[in-house]
Parts: C-alpha cells; sequence; structure tokens
C-alpha cells in the first residue's frame, strides 16, 4: 500500500490513498491486494481487501462505481449507510466526510479533484475512451454546479498509470481525435497523463494545482496491469485502486 498522501488546507481536508498490488489476502493471478469484485477473485479475499482500504483511508464507507469506460457521474449526496457500488459511471462525487471515493485500475488513470474552499471532492476514472469524451471537464463542471467550486482553486491528482513508454495505439487515427497527436512521444505511442493535464487546464486549472504520479503501471509487477496481463497470458489480473476522502481536522 502506498503511503496516503494528505492535502492540507482550511478546516477539512482530503486523504488520498493510491494502493499497489500488495498487502492484501487474494490468491493467484490476484494477489494480493485485489480491489474489485468483477474480475472473478474470492468474494470474501475481496472483500478483507477493501476493508484494509478503508483503514488506510480513515473511513466507515467505500461509494465506488462498476465502470464501463463512458463519461457518466453519480453524486453521494447524503451518508452512507453501508458500501455501495453504482452501475455504470466513471466519476464519483461528494461533499461528504467519512465516504471514500474508490476507483479501481489496472492502467488506467484514476484522477481526484478536491475544492478547499467549498470541501468537496471527486474521484474519476479516466480511461482512453473517457479520455475522448473528456469527463474530466464534465466533473469539474459538475462541482462548479453541484458545490459552487471555483475551478482554478480546484487540486488534482493524477495517479500511477499506463505511462507514454507503453501506452500504445495502432490504431489511433480511428480511435483519438487529432487534437491528441501533440502528446504522441513516439509512433502509435501517447502520454495520456499529460493529455488529462491539458485537459484540467482547459477546463479552469491552474497547472501548478495538479499533481501527477510518475510511475507506469505496465512497466512494474507492483502495480495489477491488463496491458502486462495480456503480454504474459490471458489478461486476467486484479485491480488496484485510489480512494480520496474528507477528513475533518481535529
Amino acid at each position: 500500500m502506498v503511503d496516503p498522501l494528505q492535502i492540507n488546507k482550511g478546516g477539512n481536508r482530503p486523504r488520498i490513498v493510491h494502493s499497489d498490488r500488495h498487502g492484501g489476502v487474494s490468491r493467484p493471478p490476484f494477489h494480493s491486494l485485489n480491489l474489485s469484485y468483477g474480475v472473478g477473485d474470492d468474494v470474501a479475499s475481496v472483500t478483507e481487501n477493501r476493508n484494509r482500504f478503508k483503514s488506510q483511508l480513515s473511513v466507515s464507507h467505500l461509494l465506488s462505481a462498476k465502470q464501463v469506460h463512458g463519461d457518466s457521474l453519480f453524486i453521494a449526496e447524503k451518508p452512507l449507510q453501508e458500501d455501495l457500488e453504482v452501475e455504470n459511471v466513471d466519476a464519483l462525487l461528494t461533499d461528504q466526510a467519512d465516504i471514500g471515493l474508490m476507483i479501481q485500475q489496472a492502467d488506467c488513470q484514476a484522477v481526484t479533484l478536491f475544492d478547499p474552499d467549498h470541501p468537496a471532492i471527486a474521484a474519476i476514472h479516466c480511461g482512453w475512451k473517457s479520455s475522448v469524451l473528456n469527463i474530466l471537464r464534465k466533473t469539474v463542471e459538475a462541482m462548479t454546479v453541484q458545490y459552487g467550486s471555483q475551478p482554478s482553486t480546484l487540486l488534482a491528482t493524477i495517479s500511477p498509470s499506463l505511462g507514454p513508454c507503453c501506452a500504445q495505439f495502432i490504431h489511433h487515427a480511428q480511435e483519438l481525435p487529432s487534437s491528441f497527436l501533440a502528446f504522441q512521444r513516439k509512433e502509435n505511442y501517447f502520454d495520456f497523463r499529460q493529455i488529462s493535464k491539458m485537459q484540467l487546464i482547459e477546463a479552469g486549472l491552474d497547472a501548478t494545482n495538479i499533481e501527477i504520479a510518475g510511475q507506469c503501471t505496465s512497466c512494474t509487477a507492483d502495480y495489477f496491469s491488463y496491458r502486462r496481463a495480456c503480454r504474459q497470458g490471458e489478461g486476467r489480473t486484479g485491480r488496484c485502486a485510489t480512494g480520496i476522502a474528507l477528513v475533518t481536522a481535529n
């Protein structure tokens, strides 16, 4: 488990945790901290892993999603009484304390947003299809409507994810918009972290408020990676997670 990042500003702060694949109870090929119920792992093992993740976030309940690589959002307006996983969304928002917003990934980016002035948070599953749909702009706009957020004051993090060294898109002419070509680092390889940064800046964020983790999930066995699993076999692998929660200052 990667040490949590804490950003302190005002009376509330978020706790952000980027998990790796270590420190759980799942057996191969999901060893050991798989956090997804949707990959064929033992349910009891995933539940225990999620309990450990909640402990790292210091929350009682997790809000997660059955992600579909789209641009739909879910807003939690009330406290949770139990863990909740919602269907067919890729971004989660709340202004409620004691809810951990959890994004599951095995190469995709998890992007978090925090409004320090009107304490609220968002967590976004940002694979290439959601990047094409510009889910980041849609989430920023939702925070301005729902919470009165000013984009220029939002703080963002981009999780460990597929790096430009491994993000190969052979059919990019059919899959990606022409605006992404500026982020092609060599033939057919793209820097999606910088694409996300561009989209956040275009949505109104200050570049200095965007923090990017540098680890490539495909290059290191410390993370679950769908692309690496496909290279090595049938593509069966677990999911890491990024969580963000509002923590009330003592």
